[in-house]
């Protein structure tokens, strides 16, 4: 991690809403999600959160060796948003603890406030974590 990486840096990021990114499409095998409403799904919405807040600290890792993994969210889904409609992703880093970076984090639809909570993420090292991972894949393939 770089020096720069504290709190108080900020990072706007867009994205329309594709017809992929709605309710149905999340679970394609689930009937249940299948009859539910086309609007941005909350967890492709949580995933663009964690895409805002990858984006805002990437500067400040050396990347791609550190990158980081999200560990903790906390978001309110405030408003339905359909396909089309372009979302913006406002985040903010509020505390750098050791390799913990925790951002307060919103996102609104040009309509509605549609999200506002905050994230937590953990920089890693990318090689050492892909090994334990394998190393975990390995266990659970021996037994």
């Amino acid at each position: 991690m770089k020096d720069s990486l504290k709190p108080g840096i900020r990072y706007e990021h867009k994205f329309v809403v594709p017809p992929t990114k709605t309710v149905p499409a999340l679970y394609p095998e689930s009937p249940e999600f299948q009859a539910m409403p086309e609007v941005f799904a909350t967890g492709y919405m949580v995933g663009f959160l964690e895409w805002a807040c990858i984006m805002c600290i990437k500067p400040h890792l050396n990347w791609p060796q550190e990158q980081s993994l999200g560990t903790h969210i906390n978001v309110s889904h405030e408003a339905a948003t359909p396909p089309g409609l372009e979302v913006t992703a406002t985040v903010e880093v509020t505390a750098v603890e050791g390799r913990r970076v925790t951002f307060a984090v919103s996102a609104h639809d040009g309509v509605d406030v549609i999200a506002q909570g905050t994230h937590e993420r953990f920089v890693v090292d990318k090689e050492r974590f892909d090994n334990k991972v394998r190393d975990k894949r390995d266990r659970k393939q021996a037994n």
